[in-house]
């Protein structure tokens, strides 16, 4: 059979039409742009070469390299997070699109805004056995707010106003309601290559354009005040329930001020999650120990009525309180309209976020009413209690509790901290002291998967000058290409302090009711404990890193990683012996209080 005949372009048709796209999407605010080898994604990687020294606005791409697909898009997703604007991935074709996928599911979940071009073979390529060729167009179909593609006969065939409308296309839905991936497929006919007098003459070209304006971005869709009223009674008893943050960094503060009004008007006790942004945060009575003082056989009495706000927490002690709680239950999700209620166990849900849901609220009262004070008190109490228990309880063993209580106040105020998915991030949320600073606490739990961790960690720390990473072995280990951003760090100036506590495996199974005798072999089945020397493996990627003896020893590490642009600290701990301490943990809190309201 005969293939069609290509499109008639030329290799610099193809690099106008790259550079086209690239500055449509600079314009609606495109600056971070991670790019991966590639041939027929040649087109795009010199338009992104080129844009990084001349934008339209005078303000150059800010460019990333990166030799693993997986770990660019986790990058960009690390950057998409930090402040809430999408940066593009730009890979070649075949499988090098596959290795997307996990950065596209947690960017869905996660309502991360993220954009991933990909070149392509035009369409008479297709289904014919050419070599690289592939149906990569549906690889992301399932997380992507929207797959979109260039023309079939390929990039050079589009005019500069429909690249102007894919390029609109592309960013409107990436930083939608809620944000999340989009997939750009982009067709690239041959020759894909110019000739070094093309790229002259299109950097000649750039220099002169005259900067032009960027976009003014569309107007956000102003949701009307929900018709229902509150189920919610501020006059009478409640709790409330915080899940991690989703919305942006910037937009933190007000969030926080509107439910420091809540409190002040009504009294209720604060269940914050570690990851909402609120533990420190002046002004605010939150009770921190909830998973201690949840401990089975210890049961509290449920709560009147919920406010919640955003995802579920993940205390699954506390899950399972809050289906226990007969009365009315609001959730109120900030980015993300879509359904957050796992437990099925909601009254009213809102998406207008706390801000604007409170905006459309009658006034609330002047003071807590005395029957509200009297219903929190006993939390408040039982937490103090609790947290009085935890210091002497955790004294002389470098145990994972240990390590985030000494984390939490070790640490500057305000400097961020991604915790790793698994052990890290739980223990944070039970054992961080109460009076540690606010800081930006960040984790990806939209999908809760260890991919891209150390990848995660750069991009954030691109994004924010500066972060800790707190991490287990084997999340660590899963992304370590991620080491190869150490480079980009040192050229740019940023900080990423790693902070990896090495168990010997996968502790988190160690919580599970799994491990017995006999012919369960679980080293083999669920710990996985790797032979690996995490700082040689560092060390080999120009990383310095330091094994500290033991908790006494972090202060110092401390002082040592944070000033460096990346550094690992490493703690060993035992996860069989933490198993049994957060259990007994567990125990010996719950018989402290007998419960907020028990004798």
């Amino acid at each position: 059979m005969t293939l069609p005949p290509a499109h008639p372009c030329s290799a610099a048709d193809n690099l106008r039409a790259a550079v086209a796209l690239l500055q449509a999407l600079q314009r609606r605010g495109l600056r971070r742009l991670v790019l991966c080898p590639g041939s027929r994604s040649g087109p795009l990687a010199v338009a992104a070469g080129l844009l990084e020294r001349r934008a339209p606005d005078g303000v150059g791409l800010d460019l990333h390299t990166a030799v693993d697909e997986r770990s660019a898009a986790f990058l960009a997703l690390g950057l998409g997070r930090a402040d809430g604007l999408a940066a593009a991935v730009v890979t070649t074709s075949g499988t090098a699109v596959a290795n997307l996928l996990p950065a596209a599911v947690e960017a869905d979940h996660g309502a991360i805004p993220l954009l991933l071009l990909t070149a392509d073979r035009p369409q008479r390529l297709k289904g014919c056995g050419a070599n690289q060729t592939v149906n990569q167009e549906r690889f992301l179909e399932p997380s992507a707010r929207r797959c979109l593609s260039g023309d079939p006969l390929g990039l050079a065939a589009m005019e500069p106003a429909a690249l102007e409308a894919l390029a609109a296309r592309a960013w409107g839905a990436s930083h939608g309601s809620p944000p999340g991936p989009v997939h750009l497929n982009l067709p690239l006919e041959e020759p894909l290559h110019g000739s070094l007098d093309d790229l002259e003459q299109l950097a000649q070209a750039l220099q002169a354009q005259r900067p032009a304006a960027p976009l003014a971005p569309p107007a956000a869709a102003v949701a009307a005040p929900s018709a229902e009223p509150s189920p919610l009674d501020p006059g009478r008893p409640g709790a409330v329930v915080v899940g991690p943050w989703r919305g942006t960094l910037a937009d933190l503060p007000a969030f926080a001020e509107a439910l420091r009004r809540w409190q002040a008007a009504t009294g209720w006790p604060v269940l914050a999650d570690g990851l909402s942004g609120l533990r420190g945060w002046p002004g605010l009575q939150l009770v921190h120990g909830y998973d201690l003082l949840l401990a089975e056989g210890h049961g509290l009495p449920a709560a009147p009525q919920l406010l919640r706000l955003g995802p579920m927490p993940a205390s699954r002690r506390l899950q399972q309180w809050i289906a226990t709680c007969p009365g009315p239950q609001l959730l109120i999700s900030e980015a993300d309209p879509r359904n957050l209620d796992a437990g099925a166990s909601v009254s009213q849900r809102c998406p207008l976020g706390l801000v604007g849901w409170l905006q459309a609220q009658p006034p609330l009262p002047d003071q807590p009413s005395a029957a509200s004070l009297a219903w929190a008190q006993p939390w408040h109490r039982a937490d103090a209690a609790a947290q009085a228990q935890l210091d002497p309880a955790l004294a002389g063993g470098t145990s994972e509790p240990a390590i985030a209580r000494a984390l939490s106040r070790l640490l500057p105020p305000g400097l961020p901290v991604m915790l790793a998915s698994s052990s890290p991030v739980r223990d944070w949320e039970t054992f961080a002291a109460p009076e540690a600073p606010q800081r930006p606490l960040l984790s990806f739990r939209g999908a809760s998967g260890i991919d891209g961790t150390l990848s995660l960690a750069a991009g954030l720390a691109f994004g924010c000058g500066a972060l800790v990473l707190v991490t287990g072995d084997l999340a660590l280990l899963h992304d370590s290409n991620g080491w190869l951003w150490r480079q980009q760090l040192v050229d740019r100036g940023v900080r990423l302090t790693v902070v990896l506590i090495d168990n010997g495996g996968g502790g988190i199974f160690e919580q599970l009711p799994i491990r017995a005798d006999g012919p369960l072999d679980f080293e083999r089945l669920f710990a996985m404990p790797q032979a690996v020397d995490q700082l040689a493996l560092a060390q080999a990627h120009g990383v310095p890193a330091r094994r500290l003896a033991d908790l006494e020893a972090l202060s110092e590490g401390l002082r040592w990683a944070l000033p460096q642009p990346l550094a690992l600290l490493e703690l060993r701990t035992d996860r069989q012996a933490d198993a049994r301490l957060r259990q007994d943990l567990r125990r010996r809190m719950a018989a402290l209080h007998g419960g907020p309201h028990g004798d």
